[in-house]
């Protein structure tokens, strides 16, 4: 059984997600920003949830805006278990509004949550995986990094972007120390998986308000949505799919997942961005910085467009 520190357990997901792994044997530190102050309700929650689970979870404090937390935190997780095996970036912020009325603060704060915190954690856990030769980073993305999003959706969708690039990036860069990476892109699967305090908005009222010939669009918009999503959708499928993920034996775990209930077309672009990917890399001559089933030329894989109920998944 692996050791597991997953950051943004205080959305829907990442509750998912800690819960299917202790379920699964292993032991997850769930990380929250106050797990003995503010969160402490919902740390409760976790153990009260997971008490019965074959794995263990434990609430761990983690703030990813600051080096020195997520050092402290990977620093704990060593102390108690001697090794880490398995890094999840969950943490997100999510915000909706006119783009325009987000001030540049505004936005990036929101990067610097979605983006430069699993930068920090990864600065803190890497070195001991590198060290240990193996382990497992898995990146929680949106669809709406490679599929359709409305409009309103801005600065959350371009931090979704960039991390969704620099997970690839890191990929190359960590295979040869026997790291491996997944990217786990999630579609809508409605309010109950969002962040616990709702999407942020801007400051700026007056510019919001100078875009009031979209109201017709943003007063319809949630609902749009959610009628892309059906009705008999279970999120918990996130939780297992990550979980069958980990379990999975090392040099076999696919580098992406799409599991999208809304098909908004990310398997689809997922399926031809991945070949033009694995063909650069072989013209590149750094094939081997790629998943083994992928080095030799001309075996680029298949994008499955098979669905397990609502899901449906491209895996590399």
């Amino acid at each position: 059984m692996s050791t597991v520190l997953l950051t943004g357990v205080e959305t829907g997901f990442g509750r998912l997600i800690s819960l299917a792994l202790a379920e699964g044997g292993h032991t997850v530190y769930a990380t929250l920003r106050e797990p003995d102050a503010g969160d402490a309700p919902f740390a409760a929650s976790l153990r009260a949830a997971s008490a019965e689970a074959p794995g263990q979870l434990r609430p761990l404090e983690l703030d990813v805006r600051s080096q020195r937390s997520a050092d402290a935190a990977v620093g704990a997780v060593i102390a108690d278990q001697g090794a880490l095996d398995v890094v999840i970036h969950n943490e997100a912020r999510l915000v909706t509004g006119v783009t325009e009325a987000f001030s540049p603060e505004e936005i990036a704060a929101v990067f610097d949550v979605n983006v430069l915190g699993a930068h920090r954690v990864n600065r803190a856990a890497l070195p001991h995986l590198r060290e240990h030769g193996s382990g497992l980073v898995v990146w929680i993305g949106s669809a709406t990094s490679r599929g359709g999003h409305p409009p309103f959706r801005g600065p959350y969708v371009a931090t979704k972007a960039a991390g969704d690039l620099l997970a690839q990036t890191y990929a190359y860069e960590l295979i040869r120390f026997g790291i491996e990476t997944t990217i786990v892109a999630l579609g809508r699967f409605g309010a109950a998986t969002e962040p616990a305090e709702g999407a942020g908005r801007a400051a700026d009222a007056v510019t919001a308000a100078a875009y009031a010939r979209y109201d017709d669009v943003t007063a319809g918009l949630d609902a749009r949505l959610e009628a892309l999503r059906p009705a008999d959708v279970d999120p918990r499928q996130v939780g297992d799919e990550v979980a069958r993920i980990v379990d999975l034996p090392a040099g076999r775990r696919p580098f992406r997942v799409v599991i999208d209930p809304s098909e908004d077309g990310a398997a689809e672009v997922t399926e031809v961005a991945e070949r033009v990917r694995v063909a650069f890399a072989h013209r590149a001559g750094i094939e081997d910085l790629l998943p083994s089933r992928h080095r030799q030329a001309g075996t680029l894989g298949r994008v499955a467009g098979a669905r397990a109920g609502s899901r449906r998944a491209a895996q590399r």
